[in-house]
């Protein structure tokens, strides 16, 4: 069940986790690339901040950005910013977030995110959770998905495949957690013989799961994969989150 205050306590350590390891960084190494394909670290915490103030806007019941070319722009004007800058601007954005998400709510209301995209308020603090612990890992700064809580990368891992449940362009593939920690099953409905037929079943720990799903890692060598006739298979590609 979600606990959206103790999603909020979670969010406040996973956020200074995270600017502990930026402060480490100097302005030559902000201007440096990512892990993500074409960003910046610069652009990793300006897309932090800003995000954190289109979550204020769910919450107070406005449009989460103005538009998806303002969303870009934001971003991109900020990424060249100094390291000074963008740590005082990731922390007040945060702040802010967290002050407007401590407030009594209906937890219960359904708010609307982007493209679309609707949830109950109560997991947005997850939500953000999630930007804040992947992102940390995207600034390439020696944050890894293996240094993630576990009690996250299982949350995550279940939130993942509820994102691909359905979809047509992902198999049917059945996921465990290796030590038994969990199982879940994600991709188009099977062939009609029951839910636990699957084209693939895909094992491994939480943070490798993780990386896969969230288009992180796409050849992890800690997972395993095996058709549905038990023979070893390829791991399936995912469309992009």
């Amino acid at each position: 069940m979600t606990d959206p205050l103790r999603d909020l306590a979670s969010l406040s350590a996973a956020t200074e986790r995270l600017l502990a390891t930026a402060h480490t960084l100097d302005n030559a190494a902000v201007a440096g690339p990512s892990r993500l394909p074409g960003w910046t670290r610069g652009h990793v915490l300006a897309h932090l901040s800003r995000n954190a103030e289109a979550l204020v806007n769910v919450l107070e019941g406005r449009p989460m950005y103005a538009s998806p070319e303002a969303r870009d722009t934001d971003i991109e004007r900020g990424a060249g910013r100094p390291l000074d800058v963008q740590l005082a601007d990731v922390r007040d954005s945060a702040a802010r977030l967290h002050a407007v998400a401590s407030l009594p709510s209906d937890w219960e209301r359904t708010v609307a995110l982007r493209n679309g995209v609707t949830d109950r308020a109560a997991r947005i603090p997850f939500r953000r959770l999630v930007e804040v612990e992947l992102h940390h890992v995207d600034l390439g700064a020696g944050h890894e998905l293996e240094n993630l809580p576990e009690e996250f990368l299982l949350r995550e891992t279940a939130f993942l495949a509820d994102r691909f449940a359905g979809h047509p362009e992902v198999p049917p593939v059945r996921i465990t957690a290796s030590g038994g920690l969990g199982a879940w099953r994600t991709g188009r409905d099977g062939d009609g013989t029951g839910d636990d037929v699957a084209a693939v079943s895909v094992e491994g720990p939480p943070a490798s799961l993780v990386g896969w799903l969230a288009g992180r890692r796409t050849g992890d060598a800690a997972l395993t994969a095996t058709g549905a006739d038990g023979a070893p298979a390829a791991l399936p590609a995912l469309p992009a989150l």
